[in-house]
C-alpha cells in the first residue's frame, strides 16, 4: 500500500518503486532522505498554490536530481545537475514514458539549482526546484506547518550537521570538474571548501575573446 506523509501519497507504481531502489542503491543515507524529502515539500507547495501536477513525475524528478553527485552516474565533464537529468531520461525511457514527460522530469533536475526561472514553467520544473529550495536553502520554510515540518522529517530525518554535510556532497560531486560550475550555485561550494578554486569571471571572458571589439 502506498505511504502516506503529512498528507502527500507517495507514488507507488512500478517505476516509481524501481526509481526508490535504484536511488537507495546508489546514493547514502543522506542523499536519499533529502530527495524524498524534497518530493514531499514539492507536493505540498503544489497543494498550497493549488498546482495541477502529477506525483509521478514529481517524485521521479526529486529522486534523481542528486544521481549526478554520485561516482555512477557522474561524467567528467558536464554539470551534475544534466548528468542527474541524463540517468533520470535514460530510466523512464526504459519504462516507455512518454517524451514530453521526459523532457519535464529532465528540465527539472536541469534547472533545479538556477533561481528565478524554473518557477514560470511547467509544475514538475517549477515543484521540484521548489522543494530542493525548501530543504537546502530553507526558502519558504515559514509557509509549510510545523506538523507537515516534523511529519516528513521524522520519516526521512535531517541528520546533524545536515548543512554542513550537504555541502560536503555537493563539493565531493563537483570538485574533479570545477569548469562545470561557472555562472551557478555550486561555485560557492567550491570558494568555500577550496582554497586554491579561482572562479571564472564573465566580464573577463567578454573582454578576452578572439573579437577584435
Amino acid at each position: 500500500m502506498s505511504q502516506i506523509i503529512a498528507g502527500i501519497r507517495v507514488p507507488d507504481s512500478n517505476i516509481a518503486r524501481a526509481a526508490t531502489q535504484l536511488v537507495r542503491d546508489t546514493e547514502d543515507e543522506l542523499l536519499y532522505n533529502h530527495s524524498r524529502r524534497v518530493f514531499f515539500w514539492g507536493a505540498l507547495t503544489g497543494e498550497r498554490k493549488g498546482l495541477k501536477y502529477d506525483p509521478e513525475l514529481l517524485y521521479l524528478g526529486a529522486m534523481f536530481h542528486d544521481m549526478g553527485l554520485t561516482e555512477k552516474y557522474s561524467s567528467p565533464d558536464l554539470r551534475f545537475e544534466v548528468d542527474g537529468a541524463n540517468a533520470a531520461r535514460a530510466f523512464m525511457k526504459s519504462y516507455g514514458v512518454p517524451e514530453r514527460d521526459i523532457e519535464d522530469v529532465w528540465t527539472a533536475i536541469a534547472l533545479h539549482t538556477t533561481p528565478g526561472i524554473p518557477e514560470h514553467m511547467r509544475p514538475t520544473i517549477a515543484l521540484v526546484t521548489a522543494g530542493v529550495e525548501m530543504d537546502v536553502l530553507g526558502i519558504a520554510y515559514d509557509h509549510f506547518s510545523h506538523e507537515h515540518r516534523h511529519e516528513v522529517c521524522a520519516c526521512h530525518p535531517r541528520e546533524d550537521n545536515f548543512k554542513e554535510n550537504i555541502i560536503d556532497h555537493f563539493y565531493e560531486g563537483i570538485k574533479k570538474k570545477p569548469e562545470t560550475t561557472f555562472g551557478n550555485v555550486k561555485a560557492d561550494v567550491l570558494a568555500l571548501k577550496d582554497r586554491n578554486y579561482k572562479r571564472m569571471n564573465f566580464c573577463s571572458i567578454i573582454l578576452c575573446s578572439a573579437w577584435p571589439t
